[in-house]
């Protein structure tokens, strides 16, 4: 009892300094997995591949943000926990059992290791890297999954072998080995249950984690609702499913960490929303008859998630699509497609990609140094516009082309300024709001009835008309290609 209690209250093994968000304590078995060095490779990973040359500040790693992304994970479910106990005490003066005390303890774990290693699989520049035609060829390639797991059964995770690798399998196969490293009976924990709660998997729970999901259950929606419900055994994977959209959701920690962290470390305050009052606000939402259990927001609190959408969407705009930043992003994936045509790196990324014995070598560094050495040899080449900034002339923005629309803005702008039509470079961002309507009608609003006392859940298109402003969003720039013999360089704070 006193262990769970002094856990819930805050008790830790060490503090991590933030910039973002102060101080994120640790409990012991999370500093084994942050000291394993295939989470310690994030160190040598950015955040944001390239954008420091747009934007000089954003050099922060993958590393930090894991560790953010836990924390405000952690801060989400104990929001909610607490929002819960405070109004259900107005009324019955409810004090928590052990065994409850345990469940929600065990969950608040789970998601926290859950947070931890969503990640922990990006490889150099994280998105960019998959994005490269040579890298997509390379996790394609048939009988990769296997090699990957050679000798560990993975069927607990994956029912089915996949018909094509992403970071999120990656970062599944390295919370494996990781949670296998680290003593996770002395904190009472199962690798499968946080494992379950990433993306791409498909997974048993531990009996464990059923028997506390049956008791967080019947603490959330009632002892009625949980005693000889047909439904019993759907529980386990309703508990999984609110976990999960912690860890990955529209309302999310890892969109709540990496907007905020971009935000700080590239100086950009475009709309911005307040963590505070969205997690003051966010509430358990149960309905007995479907079943559900997921996120609610109050009424009060869709202003603030009506800031957190905007500023998801104006980041999209002014930042991950900005001009420069996107024509660096072309020239990254060309520079990566450039420094895999030598055989023996080729053979070294397609092994790093195979083997979790040296996937921790797959770092920006890694990149970096095969950039330079290209850059030498051959001062006409992509390796050398990314070593000496030398970035993409911009020509023009358009947004919501269609493919064949975009083909025919290249031609006609290399036909105006009297260009070969191979001069003219088209890089383009969809911003990912196409399906916000729907995946916000996973969230309900809580609406109370103060003169009944009654409450009620609602879709949240139902309620607020905000999220029905947002829609398929594409941004396309037109470049041409940079004269690289004259290194011609702009301001690094451009």
């Amino acid at each position: 009892m006193r262990r769970a209690v002094n856990d819930l209250l805050g008790a830790y093994d060490k503090l991590i300094m933030d910039p973002v968000h102060g101080g994120i304590p640790l409990y012991r078995h999370e500093i084994q997995v942050i000291d394993h060095p295939l989470f310690q490779r994030l160190r040598n990973i950015c955040q944001n591949d390239i954008l420091s040359l747009v934007f000089p500040g954003a050099t922060h790693s993958r590393f930090l943000h894991s560790i953010g992304v836990m924390h405000v994970g952690t801060r989400m479910f104990r929001s909610m926990i607490d929002a819960y106990l405070r109004e259900r005490q107005l009324s019955d003066k409810t004090d928590l059992s052990l065994s409850q005390l345990d469940a929600i303890d065990y969950l608040a774990k789970t998601i926290r290791l859950g947070c931890l290693l969503h990640d922990s699989g990006h490889s150099s520049f994280s998105h960019q890297f998959t994005q490269a035609r040579r890298i997509r060829e390379l996790m394609s390639r048939p009988g990769r999954f296997r090699d990957l797991w050679r000798g560990v059964d993975y069927s607990a995770y994956h029912p089915e072998e996949p018909d094509e690798l992403e970071h999120e399998h990656y970062s599944v196969r390295v919370a494996h080995d990781v949670l296998m490293a680290v003593d996770l009976e002395g904190a009472g924990l199962f690798a499968r249950d946080v494992i379950g709660i990433m993306e791409t998997t498909d997974v048993k729970p531990s009996e464990t984690f059923c028997r506390h999901a049956r008791t967080f259950w019947a603490f959330i929606a009632g002892e009625d609702a949980a005693a000889g419900s047909p439904l019993s055994e759907n529980i386990p994977g309703l508990v999984m499913d609110l976990l999960s959209s912690i860890v990955s959701g529209e309302i999310d920690a890892d969109r709540a960490d990496y907007m905020l962290r971009d935000g700080f470390h590239s100086s950009v305050t475009i709309g911005g929303f307040n963590l505070d009052h969205l997690l003051s606000n966010l509430r358990f939402g149960w309905d007995v008859s479907e079943p559900w259990l997921g996120l609610a927001i109050t009424q009060k609190g869709l202003g603030a998630l009506e800031d957190f959408v905007y500023s998801r969407h104006q980041m999209y705009r002014k930042v991950y699509a900005h001009k420069t930043a996107l024509g660096f992003d072309w020239l990254l994936r060309e520079a990566i497609n450039e420094v895999l045509d030598d055989p023996e790196n080729f053979e070294w990324v397609d092994t790093c990609l195979s083997d979790m014995a040296y996937f921790a070598e797959l770092t920006d560094n890694f990149f970096w140094e095969a950039f330079r050495k290209v850059a030498r040899k051959h001062p006409k080449s992509f390796s050398f516009c990314i070593v000496n900034r030398v970035k993409l002339n911009h020509l023009d923005t358009r947004e919501d082309l269609s493919a064949r629309g975009i083909e025919r803005h290249s031609a006609w702008l290399a036909e105006e300024l009297s260009l070969s039509p191979a001069q003219v470079v088209t890089c383009s961002m969809r911003a990912r709001f196409s399906n916000i309507q729907d995946n916000f009608n996973g969230i309900k609003v809580l609406v109370r009835e103060p003169i009944h006392r009654t409450r009620s859940l609602k879709k949240i298109t139902d309620v607020s008309a905000f999220f029905s402003k947002f829609s398929d969003g594409t941004i396309t720039h037109f470049y041409t290609r940079p004269d690289v013999t004259t290194g011609n360089q702009e301001s690094l704070t451009e």
